[in-house]
């Protein structure tokens, strides 16, 4: 069998998009699963567009996902250059365009703007260009002549008008097209440059590429690419049609949904392999209905013969999901590396043991930038309504509580141990003394030491954090508050 070839052919226009990136590990499953070679090529014909510093993101982001290439730009297989602007300098598509000119599938088209513009029509309420072939008739002295003359020009690939064009999708099946529709499309641009359809036609043959993965906008210039393999005599690779990808209400994802691009998912605090293994379940799913993978796991049951036709929903909830349950099997230290920057900046000058905070937020986060709200209270007390002192499981009321915290405070202010276990010890037994129940006792210090319904701990855990002398004037700040409260009512 054929040696399966894929490639990643991105645009260096900015930050990679989640569909370009679903888009480059689909392709890497694909060859990785087969044993095949996963190629890199930048396509930065459309100089427009391009945005300095773009490979670079291109690279790091492969780099952060786990996608290695076996060529591309750094890796010479002996198909490169692996740029397009290189390979346009090296004068490989104007070769290819002049062969086709020579055989009569295309030709030089000197119309300017006002007549394209006239050739504009309504269809269906919808306006469309359709190219009426004019400069395909014209005599070949008079095209050399405007050439010699150097008057600026496209060329353009003679489409069939007649008959039809069939293609076949792995996951759409057979598509049928009528030739009447195919406009002649431009080869080469008046810049000379070569437009993305061509160059990707002659690339993908050039470098032996035998699967093409692509988003399935491109559906439709696939009888296009056909045709053009077709007039040199090459053979056409599999194509791979990927379903769109939409946000939760069914619109195409954008820039503005602020989670479109790998970097913006990192920023927020999510980690790259789990992005990663979000990103291939948007489209496809294993038949064990298997959700957290490894790289090496999807490698392994990557199968893109079981990629979806729906659109695909990104749903931030779902990531969040994935993203902690990578930080619940993550090794501690690890997370504790990651984590650190996020301590430092929610608890700014504190001379805290952040790896025991980070142990007790590891399992509670979905994302990195959940910590600040997490371990917030260790900064300094919160603002809270006193209500929160009225528990309904154990049917405390705020007057409980302060009486609690009063009985409490010269056992806290005597012990001198303020390790977790040995808080923990004292205060049991302070319960078991009184006849309280551990919780009854925990309660109303844990809402005095953080202002919080929910902690990332319990109290004698978070006493050992904040210390002996912060424990003390929080759960003495909070009797006086409690106090006050209850002498207004009386």
């Amino acid at each position: 069998m054929e040696k399966i070839r894929t490639r990643f052919a991105p645009s260096p226009t900015g930050r990679m998009h989640v569909g370009n990136l679903r888009t480059a590990l689909y392709a890497y499953l694909i060859a990785r699963h087969e044993g095949g070679d996963f190629i890199l090529r930048i396509e930065d014909t459309d100089q427009v567009r391009f945005f300095e510093g773009a490979v670079d993101i291109i690279n790091r982001t492969l780099d952060l996902a786990g996608l290695d290439h076996d060529e591309g730009p750094d890796k010479d297989g002996g198909v490169g250059p692996y740029v397009q602007s290189e390979r346009q300098a090296a004068g490989i598509y104007q070769k290819y365009a002049d062969q086709l000119i020579a055989q009569g599938d295309a030709y030089c088209c000197f119309c300017g703007q006002e007549e394209l513009e006239s050739m504009k029509r309504v269809v269906d309420g919808k306006e469309i260009s359709l190219y009426d072939k004019r400069c395909l008739s014209l005599p070949r002295e008079e095209v050399e002549r405007r050439l010699k003359a150097g008057e600026p020009h496209v060329i353009r690939f003679n489409m069939p008008t007649e008959g039809t064009t069939v293609f076949r999708d792995v996951i759409y099946g057979d598509i049928q097209v009528n030739n009447e529709e195919l406009e002649d499309l431009i080869l080469i641009k008046s810049d000379g440059y070569p437009t993305y359809n061509f160059a990707n036609v002659v690339d993908d043959h050039l470098m032996g590429i035998t699967h093409v993965v692509r988003g399935n906008e491109y559906l439709s210039s696939s009888p296009k690419y056909n045709r053009i393999y077709e007039a040199f005599g090459w053979d056409i690779p599999v194509y791979v049609h990927c379903p769109l990808i939409t946000d939760e209400t069914h619109a195409k994802l954008s820039k503005r949904s602020g989670h479109s691009s790998f970097e913006d998912l990192m920023d927020q605090g999510f980690l790259p392999e789990a992005i990663v293994n979000y990103v291939a379940l948007l489209g496809w799913s294993p038949a064990d209905n298997q959700e957290i993978f490894s790289l090496k796991e999807l490698v392994e049951k990557f199968d893109y013969h079981h990629i979806n036709k729906s659109p695909a929903v990104f749903d931030i909830g779902k990531l969040r999901w994935v993203n902690g349950e990578y930080f619940k099997k993550m090794d501690p230290e690890v997370f504790y590396e990651k984590a650190l920057p996020y301590l430092k900046e929610a608890l700014p000058g504190k001379d805290f043991d952040f790896r025991k905070i980070s142990a007790m937020v590891r399992t509670r986060i979905e994302t990195l930038q959940d910590i600040s709200g997490i371990v917030d209270f260790f900064a300094e007390p919160l603002e809270y309504d006193l209500e929160m002192y009225r528990n309904k499981k154990s049917k405390q009321t705020p007057e409980d509580s302060e009486a609690l915290i009063e009985k409490v405070l010269p056992l806290l202010e005597a012990q001198e141990d303020y390790r977790n276990d040995a808080l923990y010890e004292a205060l049991c037994a302070f319960g078991s003394e009184k006849g309280y129940k551990t919780g009854y006792v925990m309660w109303p210090i844990r809402v005095a030491l953080s202002g919080k319904q929910m902690t990332p701990a319990g109290a004698t855990e978070i006493m050992e954090i904040l210390g002996k002398e912060e424990s003390i004037a929080r759960l003495k700040t909070a009797l006086g508050r409690l106090k006050e409260a209850s002498g207004e009512q009386k």
